[in-house]
């Protein structure tokens, strides 16, 4: 099948760019540099129009409103006021753990936020995937490595998950209404012969899991049924998430990381960390409030 490349769109270059978010009412992507506690937020036209710092890991976040994140550290979910950069608790999320961190994460329908937690050392299986609505914090998985592809279906039934060494896509059904698992997770799609391993990943309108091929340098489009359906090859190994944005959802944004590249790879790969773009004829689906 014919693939199409991603464009350079920020050359930011972080160490571990991740968790792009379109922000709608906005009109603004907003992503993560995990490693430096950062969060970025770019107009349509690549400039950066914001910049906030947590002090510590910060992975992802979910829309409060036109005014404010609940944003996913390393400590907590915390609620940001994007004008003045004010942070304030909503529910802590293993504070007392110096091990571990926020990692992929998603809002579902119903508003319920799964928010993934793992080892900064990524060595040990020390992860959990907790859910989080209407201020009850609720463990669903544990024993996780490096929790990635948090993404649902359109219609609300589904929820897609992977821990990314053993390269398998996961899914399980949800309650539409609030997200909250109500079966056993079950093979999606074994990936392991695929270039990389599962990163993050979206779905679009039509159903399609769209999933970030960390080493190896694209997005897979898979079908519902776990076939391979469509390629976005990226200039660089290390995609890390993708995110439908721009005024008609059609923007693919794709977020990528340079950490534990060699000297000579950073040479090969001098974009690498950096957030790319491509113009889709398919649309994402509309990133859903968190229910607080």
């Amino acid at each position: 099948m014919p693939n199409d490349m991603a464009e350079l769109f920020i050359d930011s270059q972080n160490s571990l760019g991740e968790g792009p978010l379109w922000h709608p009412g906005r009109q603004q992507l907003f992503w993560f540099a995990i490693h430096d506690g950062e969060l970025f937020a770019a107009s349509t036209q690549g400039e950066i129009e914001g910049n906030w710092s947590f002090g510590e890991p910060a992975a992802a976040a979910g829309i409060i409103d036109d005014n404010a994140l609940a944003v996913a550290t390393a400590s907590g979910l915390y609620r940001l006021d994007l004008a003045s950069g004010a942070k304030s608790l909503i529910v802590s999320i293993e504070e007392n753990d110096p091990l571990t961190r926020t990692n992929d994460s998603r809002v579902g329908p119903g508003g319920g936020f799964w928010i993934g937690t793992m080892a900064r050392s990524e060595k040990t299986p020390s992860g959990s995937v907790y859910h989080f609505r209407h201020g009850k914090l609720t463990r669903i998985k544990s024993g996780i490595y490096i929790p990635n592809a948090t993404s649902f279906s359109p219609d609300g039934t589904i929820a897609y998950f992977a821990d990314t060494p053993d390269g398998l896509i996961l899914k399980c059904p949800i309650d539409p209404q609030t997200a909250m698992p109500t079966g056993d997770f079950t093979l999606f799609r074994d990936t392991r012969g695929e270039p990389g391993h599962p990163d993050g990943a979206v779905v679009d309108s039509e159903g399609y899991v769209w999933n970030a091929r960390y080493g190896g340098g694209s997005v897979i489009r898979y079908t519902p049924a776990g076939e391979i359906d469509r390629i976005i090859e990226v200039p660089v190994p290390n995609t890390t998430c993708p995110a439908f944005g721009g005024p008609d959802l059609k923007t693919l944004y794709i977020t990528t990381a340079h950490q534990q590249m060699s000297d000579a790879d950073r040479a090969r790969f001098p974009l690498s960390g950096s957030v790319f773009k491509i113009e889709l004829d398919i649309a994402g689906q509309a990133e859903i409030p968190v229910a607080l």
